[in-house]
């Protein structure tokens, strides 16, 4: 049995996860929950984009065996002061702007995977540090599932998909763009021999900054596995981004490879 964590609001992205762990199990569970713990003050949990009838459509048309839509109040009840915290992997990248992101998402991944107890999980690369944060704490914490990566999918013209891509208008659209091209500017640099990674920072930076209505959170150069900084790109290395685009926080990321 497989099962595909998710927060609803389906797109080609997740429809992927369900498609490979259909091909992998004979059985595919679907969570759909909309987890408050991984949302930090201010941030999008109330206006969040939901659409049940058309994610349960949409999971059927694609095999999925049971789509698992618990409560709130189920996974956290009252009094509920039990969580998973993963350290170091998660107190960079992301867990640096949002401290208590990955106590949260490790809690309800944890849970999820004691109550439907899959023999697999699939998670998107997109997310890069969230992946690394839960086969850490699978390892850590003995649980018998195996996970799966899926490689980012993408709009047409590149943008990762998103469920918060509906928040942006037409122009912040034309400006998220900035994100893909600078991760290509970058795996050009590579190519053609470029090691500096702080050579390789600038420029990411500067074409970014160069559009409107973006705001850069992060640009980050690290150690695929440890998330650990790395000055020089030797071997794999991962680009990590993450960047405002009016008031919608997006990421993306790559892998540089010499």
């Amino acid at each position: 049995m497989a099962l595909v964590p998710t927060m609803g609001f389906f797109h080609e992205g997740h429809l992927s996860l369900m498609r490979v762990a259909g091909s992998k199990a004979d059985r595919v569970v679907v969570s759909l929950f909309v987890n408050p713990a991984q949302f930090g003050p201010n941030e999008d949990l109330n206006h969040y984009p939901r659409n049940f009838e058309q994610d349960a459509k949409l999971a059927e048309d694609n095999g999925v065996s049971c789509l698992f839509c618990p409560d709130a109040k189920d996974i956290y009840p009252p009094r509920f002061q039990t969580w998973i915290r993963v350290e170091g992997l998660s107190q960079g990248l992301c867990g640096a702007s949002r401290p208590e992101h990955f106590r949260g998402v490790a809690t309800i991944v944890a849970k999820l995977l004691i109550i439907v107890q899959p023999d697999l999980a699939i998670f998107g690369q997109k997310d890069f540090q969230q992946l690394q944060v839960i086969r850490r704490m699978v390892r850590d914490l003995n649980i018998p599932v195996n996970i799966i990566a899926h490689p980012i999918v993408r709009e047409p013209d590149g943008l990762a998909m998103s469920s918060r891509n509906t928040y942006l208008n037409a122009q912040e659209r034309e400006s998220a763009l900035s994100l893909v091209q600078a991760l290509r500017l970058a795996e050009k640099m590579v190519a053609h021999g470029s090691r500096s990674g702080p050579e390789v920072i600038q420029t990411v930076r500067k074409h970014i900054q160069s559009f409107g209505n973006t705001k850069i959170d992060y640009v980050f150069l690290c150690d695929p596995e440890s998330l650990k900084p790395c000055r020089e790109i030797v071997g794999e290395t991962l680009l990590a981004l993450a960047v405002w685009v009016g008031k919608t926080r997006l990421i993306d990321n790559t892998l540089l490879k010499q």
